[in-house]
């Protein structure tokens, strides 16, 4: 039988301080835990420091894609767990973890089943559960540039799936929720209008009632009733707003 793999948990932080020490706390049995700060104003750093982490200051912001993959080279071991603060380990899915580094697979990369929080319901349904996201994996693995919705590179791994849940609060206050979706929103619209992307205001329109339909009834969000109701028109939303900005950049540069 393999030695246990030793475990370097990495996260990437700004202005944390209300959620960081219960995501630290459900990681505590890692054998090492790195917190790249991107220039908190809270005690953001300190609260790392006192659960145990090794603190780091990142440099400009290019992404969360690069943000990730410059906290990544801080660690020190050769298996990573990627991590936000705003998410939390249970037990099951730590017992999962600490049974895959009993037997390391160098081409292997593992998907986490998240559960997320809206507006005070763990969704079931909306397309929201299982939501699997890569975030074990060997160092030799790294994210994606993108700015935002950035992703695990896989060519050549092996997916496997583990048991356990990953708790994420994704939608603790409205309004806090509301202004993340537009920030990120806006640099989707971007990054796809440096990529030379554009879109029709037809397209504005039917990606909107696309999502929104999408997330009711294929996706059956119905299902969590108020909160499945809510979320289909937030999906929307947040669909309209990307590519209703996209539309204005490329309006504002035609004009130019």
């Amino acid at each position: 039988m393999h030695p246990r793999q030793p475990l370097s948990v990495v996260m990437i932080a700004k202005n944390e301080s209300a959620l960081l020490a219960d995501a630290l706390i459900s990681v505590s049995w890692a054998d090492e835990i790195v917190v790249l700060d991107a220039g908190s104003s809270d005690n953001t750093p300190e609260i790392a420091r006192q659960h145990g982490a090794k603190v780091f200051t990142a440099g400009p912001w290019q992404g969360y894609g690069k943000q990730r993959q410059q906290a990544q080279q801080h660690a020190s071991h050769e298996m990573i767990l990627m991590i936000d603060a705003d998410e939390r380990v249970t037990p099951e899915l730590r017992a999962a973890i600490e049974q895959a580094l009993m037997q390391p697979q160098p081409d292997v990369i593992y998907s986490i089943a998240r559960r997320n929080l809206f507006l005070g319901r763990f969704m079931r349904h909306s397309g929201w559960y299982p939501d699997r996201v890569l975030r074990l994996y060997p160092r030799a693995w790294r994210y994606n540039d993108n700015q935002v919705h950035e992703s695990l590179e896989t060519a050549g791994a092996r997916v496997v799936p583990l048991q356990g849940d990953l708790l994420h609060l994704t939608c603790r206050d409205f309004s806090t929720f509301q202004r993340k979706q537009l920030a990120y929103a806006e640099a989707w619209a971007q990054q796809r209008h440096q990529q030379g992307k554009s879109c029709s205001i037809y397209s504005v329109f039917s990606h909107t009632t696309g999502a929104f339909l999408k997330t009711l009834l294929l996706r059956a969000g119905f299902l969590d009733g108020k909160q499945g109701w809510l979320l289909a028109m937030v999906n929307a939303q947040y669909t309209f707003n990307k590519y209703a900005a996209l539309w204005a950049l490329n309006q504002a540069n035609q004009r130019k």
